[in-house]
């Protein structure tokens, strides 16, 4: 169920970009406005599903949500036989991309707040199952770059750090996260 709600927001946020009274902000009516896109990297390597929205002010500033579903905490963390990672996470961020008119393609930044939700559980060695509540909130900062071909289509690496705020969570993985990935995107 909490996943449909999310993917809910999600959709929300994409038709909030087709609404007239959001659609004033890039000074040329000629460029997307919107990108939709997903981090196919942690799709493929650790199986959790990133989708994300951004909506542009401006050229050089974007507004971004993303949802990750199936999300693992970190990579470093061990999700071995016994061990189970069930949790969603939410992130808002503030997007600057260092661009020119003429060359949409470029680096970026972005701060970022992100609030997962969920479990993990793994079974000890006395058959015993051990949960830790995953729930936390997270602030970070990244930074990447992106191709952009025909001022449609958005391809670009990029790298992501955070720190959590749940004392429970820190106590049985690293406080600060690690996160990088590689996603393909489509603007409209």
């Amino acid at each position: 169920m909490k996943h449909i709600k999310l993917a809910l927001v999600f959709v929300a946020m994409i038709g909030i970009g087709y609404h007239p009274a959001f659609s004033q902000g890039l000074p040329d009516p000629t460029l997307p406005a919107n990108e939709v896109k997903i981090n196919i990297v942690n799709t493929i390597v650790v199986g959790s599903l990133e989708l994300g929205y951004e909506r542009f002010l401006d050229q050089n500033q974007s507004l971004g949500l993303e949802l990750m579903f199936m999300d693992r905490f970190s990579y470093v963390s061990d999700s071995g036989e016994g061990r189970d990672f069930k949790a969603t996470s939410v992130m808002l961020s503030y997007n600057y991309y260092f661009v020119t008119a003429s060359d949409p393609s470029g680096f970026y930044v972005l701060p970022f707040l992100k609030y997962r939700n969920g479990t993990f559980s793994e079974t000890l060695e006395n058959d015993q199952v051990m949960e830790t509540d995953l729930n936390s909130f997270m602030i970070g900062f990244g930074a990447g770059y992106k191709w952009v071909h025909n001022d449609k289509f958005a391809l670009g690496p990029y790298v992501n750090i955070a720190r959590g705020f749940n004392n429970e969570v820190s106590d049985r993985f690293d406080p600060v996260e690690f996160n990088a990935g590689f996603s393909i995107g489509f603007r409209f």
